[in-house]
């Protein structure tokens, strides 16, 4: 949600069209909804293990975001700072999911077939820079560095997912 309102902080700034605007609505508002719902009502699955999810999520995270961003920017204004944390943070977010998917190695048919969809959004993003480069000559090294982060922390993920459903398990057995 930090990520979403983050990158929409110009949502009554600036206007651009009725469905940018509704589409950013529709982002915030639907992710807190589900923080909502996994907050404050008891979720449909019974496999979370609160215990074994331990990791520091904002002493990580928040600051690992920081200093990338102070690395590499679309530049200095408090608009395009905010912007390319979001990127960062945004690429960096998967980093708990991945180390809570090793430690209980047998994911769930539901969740890995989410996760595969989080990792190719991420691949046809990169084709997205690759035809905007081609087409318009335009690219954006935040988002070409941060996106390529997130999609090298998805590719392990991937290879067990494509091999499991290769052979037609009904769930993917990561390795140790």
């Amino acid at each position: 949600m930090l990520v979403f309102c983050l990158r929409y902080m110009d949502l009554f700034m600036y206007y651009i069209s009725m469905y940018n605007t509704l589409m950013k609505i529709f982002f915030i508002s639907s992710t807190a909804y589900i923080v909502f719902l996994m907050r404050f009502k008891k979720p449909y699955c019974t496999t979370y293990d609160s215990l074994g999810d331990d990791f520091p999520h904002l002493k990580v995270l928040l600051p690992a975001a920081l200093v990338l961003t102070c690395i590499v920017q679309s530049g200095w204004t408090a608009r395009e700072l905010t912007w390319s944390y979001s990127l960062w943070l945004e690429s960096i977010a998967f980093i708990p999911q991945i180390i809570m998917l090793n430690k209980i190695r047998i994911v769930e048919n539901i969740t890995s077939h989410y996760v595969a969809a989080l990792g190719l959004y991420r691949f046809f993003y990169i084709l997205n820079w690759i035809y905007r480069w081609q087409v318009d000559g335009f690219y954006c090294w935040t988002q070409i560095l941060s996106g390529s982060l997130q999609t090298g922390l998805y590719i392990d993920f991937l290879y067990w997912y494509y091999v499991s459903m290769k052979e037609g398990k009904s769930v993917i057995e990561l390795p140790i």
